[in-house]
Order: structure tokens, then sequence, then C-alpha cells
């Protein structure tokens, strides 16, 4: 039943987040805290996180855009290696909160970011890939600030989903590689991984053919609620444990 659940929610996270760009990992991050605890639930993530983000990049290949891709994952990569290891250190409570706390506060923070309607260049993804790496490699999933970053950049549609999942990819690659060197990856959670990515890589496939018939602001309220009722959980079982 537990991984009936997983593999459910991961199917449909991995649909919205073919189609908006992220929440894959906001969506299903509290099933795994509830389902495995909070020290696996993270490096599980990051597993099926490269997996969700593979068939993103395999479904829009053609539309990858390498220099903006190159130049967020060249900072991003060393700076999520370094969140990772800063991660295994702190308490299981500590990632709760932490968790909980990130994903109710990227409500406004999203919707400040995009009301600006900042333009980037590469210059400022490099700049932004170094902050955001270290924290994406504490919090799991910071795609409420690299959404607007890429698509401030000028990237829309396929070209966007497909270089933001590739950037990503390279990132909760790193991840992997450090709870891996550390201990935090053994075998049987890895298999977990798989298995929820599995769900989160069909989602993937599913969504391609909604991605243009969703209204923006529609999708924009839908990561609000999910950001809401995910950080809301964490926080909820953290406060509710002995």
């Amino acid at each position: 039943m537990e991984y009936a659940l997983v593999l459910t929610v991961g199917l449909v996270a991995g649909t919205l987040g073919g189609i908006v760009g992220f929440g894959s990992s906001i969506m299903l991050m509290p099933v795994l805290v509830l389902t495995f605890g909070p020290r696996e639930a993270v490096p599980i993530m990051a597993v099926a996180s490269v997996m969700a983000n593979l068939s993103r990049v395999l479904v829009w290949w053609r539309a990858i855009d390498w220099r903006a891709c190159l130049a967020y994952a060249a900072t991003a990569v060393p700076a999520a290696a370094l969140g990772a290891r800063t991660l295994l250190a702190l308490p299981p409570r500590v990632v709760e909160v932490t968790l909980g706390a990130f994903f109710v506060a990227m409500i406004p923070l999203r919707r400040a970011i995009a009301h600006r309607g900042l333009h980037v260049r590469l210059p400022h993804l490099a700049a932004a890939g170094a902050v955001i790496g270290f924290v994406t490699g504490i919090v799991v999933s910071t795609g409420p600030i690299s959404v607007p970053l890429f698509l401030a950049y000028g990237l829309v549609k396929g070209a966007f989903l497909a270089t933001e999942a590739a950037g990503s990819l390279a990132v909760y690659l790193a991840k992997a590689v450090v709870f891996r060197s550390f201990g935090a990856l053994p075998l049987d959670v890895a298999l977990r991984g798989l298995i929820t990515g599995a769900s989160l890589m069909v989602g993937a496939l599913v969504a391609k053919r909604f991605v243009l018939a969703l209204p923006p602001e529609r999708f924009r309220i839908i990561m609000d609620a999910v950001l809401l009722a995910s950080g809301a959980s964490l926080l909820w079982s953290a406060v509710a444990q002995p």
C-alpha cells in the first residue's frame, strides 16, 4: 500500500511537473517523508528527480539551449554538492521544518520574482546557479525560483522545459553522488528512488500533450496550492513528532 500511494502520487506529480516545469518534488516529498522518514526521503527524491528531469530532457531534446544550460550548471553543480553535504549533518526534524517553511515561503517569493519581470543573461544564470544549487542541495526543490529565472532569460514552452530540466539533471546527479559517497544512498534507498522515479518519468511523457493547453495563470494557482499543502504537511509532521 505504501508503494501504491507513492507511485500514484508520483504519476500525478510527474505529469504536473512535465506541464509546468517544476512541482514533482514539492508534491511527492511529503508522501516520501511520511512513508520512509525525512532522512531517507531526501536521497530517494534525489534519485527520482534525476529520472524525472532525464525524461523531460529526452522528450524535448532538440529544444535545449545548451549555452544557458552550461552557464547555470557550471556553478549550480558544485554548489548543490556542498548543499547536499550540509544537509547530511542536519537532524531529521530540522530537515522537515526547513523543507516545510521553504515550500510555504516560495509562494510570495515566486510571485515577487514573476511580478518584477526580470530579464537575465548568461552571467546572471551563472551567478544565480550558485545560490540555487546550494539551496537545492538542502531543500530538495527550488523550481519556484529556477523556473522564473529561465523564463526571464527568454525561454518558452519546449525550450524552457528542456533547458531547465537539463540544468536540474546535472544538479540532482551531483546530489546523488554526494549521498552515495557519504553512505546516505544504500542499495535499498537507491531502488526506492528508481521505483519512485519510474512513475515520474511516465507522468512526464503523459504531460507533453497538455503543455500548450493549460492557461499560465491556472498552473501558477495550482502550484501555489501545491506549495502550501506540501509545506503545511511537513511542518505538521515535524510539530506532531514526540
